[in-house]
């Protein structure tokens, strides 16, 4: 099975409590099971017995997962629960197990076009994927931003990367539709490939690889291209709350740019919550979560709104189209992407 590649940490974990405060969906539903040990302990006796992998509250365990990779990220010994609850949903597809949910899921994702319509003029281009396109600013401030520095650019539409498909272990599919999107982009003759989204970004620089789908513009997350444009914000960003999106800090080695951009616009950033570690990406890491879990992530926004300061006035900052819509929809929070700061302060 796959998570027989994870043994060394699937024993270390579940008798590890040093990261259980580090589950985003563990610190709102209050259940044992939510956390990284239990898991991890549930992945061994799986190893002792593959018949309990049939187990429907296992199963139900494993997609309930948030995969913010925080545990992983900030594990002193570099444990990777994260990589094995992975390795655990793919057992599972691969067994036949699958759940009603995660398969309708898996259809839907299956029955989208993998290739991007592209249109305009550049070697530039511009990923809108359907999570950024349901916020419609981000390619607005996009927009703006490019105008201002006088660069011209074409823009790709739809598409599908197979990110969601990966991430809830239908590994074929996924590699199958990386393919035929990179096969898109190639063509185009692209310079650089530009996404909003982080899961997309993670999908272009690390997804592809481990499928052997090569990708011939550079990929970059719009806050490093943004970040090293030559022209001027002439306002200031003032005082921010940055949260950190999983798949640039802790899937991404901590991906300086989203910071460097910060500095640039003259924001000072001060400290969300009670703990640098958390996630606060209303399960960024689990990419289709808020139609898989929505209950749980309703619940995370809430989380997220009772640790602001000033829940009405905090200026919120992320670099996640996904995050933005969880905390835009279920909490109070003012919240605006990275992108849309940067067209602000011009």
């Amino acid at each position: 099975m796959n998570i027989d590649k994870f043994n060394d940490s699937i024993k270390a974990c579940r008798f590890c409590f040093m990261c259980r405060h580090l589950s985003g969906v563990g610190n709102v539903t209050f259940r044992e099971a939510d956390t990284p040990r239990i898991r991890a302990a549930m992945l061994y006796g799986v190893t002792l017995d593959k018949s309990k992998l049939a187990n429907a509250d296992f199963i139900e365990t494993i997609y309930s997962s948030d995969l913010s990779a925080a545990c992983r990220f900030h594990c002193v010994n570099s444990f990777d629960e994260n990589g094995m609850v992975l390795a655990a949903r793919r057992d599972i597809v691969e067994a036949g197990l699958a759940p009603a949910d995660v398969l309708e899921i898996a259809k839907e994702e299956n029955s989208t076009e993998a290739k991007p319509k592209i249109s305009g003029s550049g070697d530039v281009l511009y990923y809108i994927d359907p999570d950024s396109a349901a916020v419609a600013s981000e390619a607005r401030a996009f927009d703006k931003i490019m105008k201002r520095a006088g660069i011209k650019y074409r823009i790709a539409k739809g598409g599908n990367t197979g990110k969601v498909l990966e991430t809830l272990g239908f590994a074929a599919d996924s590699a199958k539709k990386a393919t035929e999107f990179a096969e898109a982009i190639n063509k185009s003759g692209a310079k650089t490939l530009v996404t909003p989204n982080p899961a997309v970004y993670d999908s272009l620089i690390n997804g592809f690889n481990s499928c052997g789908v090569k990708l011939s513009p550079k990929a970059v997350h719009a806050s490093e291209f943004l970040a090293q444009l030559k022209i001027k914000f002439s306002k200031k960003a003032g005082k921010v709350y940055y949260l950190e999106s999983d798949f640039l800090k802790n899937y991404n080695s901590n991906l300086k740019f989203p910071r460097e951009l910060l500095c640039k616009l003259g924001a000072e950033v001060a400290e969300f919550g009670t703990n640098s570690e958390e996630s606060y990406s209303c399960g960024e890491g689990a990419v289709a979560f808020d139609k898989l879990r929505p209950a749980i992530v309703e619940k995370m926004a809430k989380y997220v709104e009772a640790r602001a300061d000033n829940p009405s006035s905090d200026k919120i900052i992320v670099a996640s189209p996904y995050t933005k819509m969880q905390l835009s929809k279920h909490s109070k929070l003012k919240v605006c992407t990275l992108t849309e700061l940067a067209a602000d302060c011009l």
